[in-house]
């Protein structure tokens, strides 16, 4: 496992691409389903966390929230529907189970998409009704490689460097401290530890953490030298 550290300032720029977002409701596969070939040619598993959707390419991964609950499951796009009017979606039973509506049979929920994948596609699918793009957003930031010193508060590791860009700026904004970003390199995957603060002490950070509690209940502090 590699560990790198590096501040975030002012300076460096860093571009977000626009993210489609659409809402509606959605469904989910009957258990007879089960075994049968999907439009991308893979096979439907119930306990597998996918989706059906009419136009978005096959591989795309998209972050699906049940409005009614807030509960948020992420599926990978590898079949062509729904056909009934006003779904915007088809789940996989095990995504439907993680929303909480498969008593229900239907909810209305939120689609974000996360990950394009590689933008390929079988068949040209249909055109995508109320969406909304959200425009593009910059960040500048000067980025300084260091080995950091003292103690600060971690906020959360990340996996999408867009979120980290977004909170890094916030917090940045809201608390007037050095964000800290640590990049973990685990079996071959980056992780970015969100660290806040610069402190010579352990009791200083203590008084920050308690200051952070109401937003970030899960917020810890670290020991710079001991990651």
């Amino acid at each position: 496992m590699r560990r790198i550290f590096f501040t975030l300032s002012l300076f460096f720029l860093f571009i977000v691409s626009f993210a489609q977002v659409q809402t509606g409701k959605a469904s989910f596969y009957a258990d007879k389903f089960d075994g049968v070939t999907t439009a991308s040619g893979e096979k439907y598993r119930h306990n597998k966390f996918t989706g059906a959707h009419k136009s978005l390419p096959f591989g795309t991964k998209v972050r699906v929230t049940n409005l009614a609950n807030n509960k948020s499951v992420e599926v990978k796009i590898n079949d062509r529907g729904p056909w009934v009017e006003g779904r915007i979606i088809d789940l996989s039973k095990a995504a439907a189970e993680e929303l909480g509506f498969v008593n229900l049979g239907v909810a209305d929920v939120k689609i974000e998409i996360i990950d394009a994948g590689d933008g390929k596609t079988s068949d040209p699918g249909r055109p995508i009704d109320h969406v909304m793009v959200e425009e593009k957003e910059f960040y500048e930031f000067e980025i300084t490689r260091y080995t950091p010193k003292g103690y600060g508060v971690q906020i959360g590791t990340y996996q999408e460097l867009v979120n980290l860009m977004r909170l890094s700026d916030n917090l940045k904004n809201s608390y007037k401290k050095q964000v800290t970003v640590q990049v973990k390199v685990i079996n071959g995957v980056k992780y970015y530890g969100l660290i806040l603060g610069k402190f010579s002490s352990r009791p200083k950070a203590e008084e920050f953490r308690e200051e952070l509690r109401i937003k970030f209940p899960d917020a810890f502090i670290v020991e710079y030298n001991r990651l």
